[in-house]
């Protein structure tokens, strides 16, 4: 290396020609001392920092254009190359007629017992809750009406409750049809309420707070409860008091001379 220094503005004679970076070329110029490598000196008259700086390459950066292209497989296209694969193991029918019969006939015999079974099933449990003998004799009453004279009233148990049954005179059952229904605080006639006008059949519980009402009391000739003074005419129906509703008719039966409640 040789060392060249001046000051100031004295110029040197003598150039080498040589590449020297940028970055020394600086560091040369502000020290006053510019160090370049061994080379063919050449008089240019020029300082050697200002033909070191200016012998500088300039380099150029140029980007190709992005360019999208196809895939292109390295194998070459030739027949079979796109084989589709076979299903045909997967689709073909697999069960022939003989067994399909015999899979509907085992579902069949099979839904068969099942059903059978249910209504064993079914039958049992309902006969469990069936009601027993006594219960069925305490769900109807008979009584004979030929024992019950002409103006009298039985009193007779059916279900936990009593049941008046009258045999009314032909008088009694004329005053009954001749009320003014408008007058009744529950209108019914008296033709709804029985079977046979001879026979009134009523439950008797007052229907204002469930007392049991006397027979053949009261200001109509019927029935009259003691506990708050409702009174009942022969046909059972309210005439006055608290009680909202006539007397209940129970579900009942005449034949001849048999009663058959329930």
């Amino acid at each position: 290396m040789v060392a060249v220094k001046f000051a100031g503005a004295a110029v040197s004679t003598t150039r080498f020609t040589t590449n020297v970076s940028r970055a020394a070329a600086r560091a040369a110029t502000s020290a006053g001392v510019v160090s370049v490598p061994k080379g063919e000196a050449t008089n240019s008259g020029k300082p050697a920092g200002i033909t070191a700086a200016s012998s500088q390459t300039r380099f150029t950066t140029m980007t190709a254009p992005y360019v999208q292209q196809r895939f292109m497989s390295g194998f070459a296209a030739g027949p079979g190359t796109n084989k589709v694969p076979s299903f045909a193991d997967y689709t073909k029918e697999r069960s022939n007629d003989s067994s399909r019969a015999f899979t509907y006939f085992m579902l069949g015999a099979s839904g068969a017992v099942l059903t059978t079974a249910a209504q064993s099933t079914v039958h049992g449990f309902l006969t469990n809750l069936s009601a027993s003998a006594d219960v069925l004799a305490m769900a109807t009453t008979e009584m004979d009406l030929s024992t019950i004279p002409v103006g009298k009233t039985v009193t007779i148990k059916w279900r936990g409750k009593p049941v008046f049954v009258k045999h009314r005179t032909q008088e009694e059952i004329d005053d009954a049809n001749g009320v003014n229904l408008k007058s009744l605080p529950d209108p019914q006639d008296d033709a709804s309420r029985v079977q046979i006008p001879e026979w009134m059949v009523v439950v008797g519980i007052c229907t204002h707070l469930g007392c049991v009402p006397t027979t053949d009391s009261g200001d109509y000739g019927g029935w009259y409860c003691p506990c708050h003074g409702s009174h009942y005419d022969v046909s059972g129906r309210i005439r006055k008091g608290p009680a909202p509703l006539n007397m209940e008719i129970p579900e009942y039966v005449i034949e001849g001379d048999k009663l058959t409640i329930g």
